[in-house]
């Protein structure tokens, strides 16, 4: 099947770099906003038979315009929802912000049980965002989106698709809006095609689905 991973749009804790990572968490801002409603545009190609967003506001925002646009509902899930950052909660200090990137990077590079100070381990966060993409196989539909956020993106693409390394995530931001197209199953594993965009490997491909400017936090 084909995954598609969708990062939300610009949060006002996205413009001052806080690790705001609680449920429900905040909304969208009005560029946050537009670049939701841009989603639809830039997938209009991609033929989604399901939605899945997390619990948190600012992924079923995102998820609004294009389950309008495909008559679809969204399937709100938890296991979707970002790393919690746990001690390090609301901090925008290049110290925490690094702890937390380096944690969830470690554990693309196979250190599942450390764990973030003061909440999830990796092998705790994989297990609740591996049911959901199961369950997402398991409608049976050859295409599915999932909105949801860059820090376990990233990780989990860099953990679970076989041609992304750790050190592929580490360095590739994902944008708001931005999209990770995957091909594959759990069973015979993930395969990603494109990263915002950029074929893996090194050709470039249609970028509309990257909507606006890079933001590093979540």
């Amino acid at each position: 099947m084909r995954l598609l991973l969708i990062r939300h749009g610009q949060t006002p804790s996205n413009i001052i770099g806080a690790l705001d990572t609680g449920v429900p968490g905040p909304g969208l801002t009005e560029f946050g906003v537009e670049q939701a409603a841009a989603v639809p545009g830039a997938l209009v190609e991609e033929t989604i038979g399901a939605i899945f967003a997390s619990t948190q506001v600012r992924s079923q925002l995102t998820a609004a315009p294009l389950a309008e646009a495909r008559g679809l509902d969204v399937e709100i899930r938890s296991g979707l929802r970002e790393v919690d950052a746990g001690d390090l909660e609301m901090r925008n200090d290049d110290v925490a912000v690094r702890i937390y990137m380096e944690t969830v990077i470690a554990w693309a590079d196979g250190d599942i049980d450390r764990r973030m100070p003061g909440a999830e381990s990796g092998a705790e966060v994989y297990a609740r965002y591996d049911e959901v993409i199961a369950e997402a196989v398991a409608t049976g539909h050859a295409t599915v989106a999932i909105v949801s956020h860059g820090a376990i993106i990233r990780s989990w693409v860099g953990a679970r698709a076989e041609n992304v390394s750790a050190d592929f995530s580490a360095e590739h931001s994902l944008s708001n809006t931005g999209v990770v197209v995957l091909e594959g199953s759990p069973e015979s594993g993930w395969r990603a095609l494109t990263w915002m965009g950029q074929a893996i490997g090194g050709a470039a491909v249609d970028d509309a689905a990257h909507a606006g400017p890079a933001s590093e936090t979540r």
